[in-house]
């Protein structure tokens, strides 16, 4: 009798567990992409949403970066949002000839921003992608 009251305590503290442990995997948020260009320290960080202000899953972000001697050189970067409609494009350069045209494309619907790194080097934008 006594081996079969561990057993129900193990169980249940086994099950206790896989329960604690499940509902802590489920509390944390996905994992943000990013994508590196390797050409300096800056970044944009940004967050998709649709008109309704849900986010926007796999939401392609796209920019191309110019540089070097007569911008000859080239990098194309592109990311897709998560499930909480956020990417990130990382290893911006401090001071482009000119200012980054990322563009934003989900489905038939496109938006275009510009920034500027050597104006604001950690830029975040929030995005509403919607039909007009």
């Amino acid at each position: 009798m006594w081996l079969g009251e561990v057993s129900s305590v193990r169980f249940i503290g086994a099950v206790l567990f896989l329960f604690l442990r499940g509902g802590l995997l489920a509390a944390q948020a996905p994992q943000i992409p990013v994508v590196d260009g390797g050409l300096g320290s800056c970044r944009a960080d940004f967050t998709v949403k649709d008109g309704s202000d849900k986010p926007i899953y796999n939401a392609k972000i796209h920019v191309l970066i110019k540089y070097g001697f007569l911008s000859k050189r080239k990098t194309e970067l592109e990311v897709g949002t998560n499930s909480d409609g956020k990417a990130s494009v990382t290893g911006l350069p401090n001071l482009p000839k000119r200012p980054l045209e990322f563009s934003i494309k989900s489905g038939t619907v496109e938006k275009t921003v510009t920034e500027d790194p050597s104006d604001n080097c950690n830029a975040k934008f929030d995005v509403t992608l919607s039909v007009r």
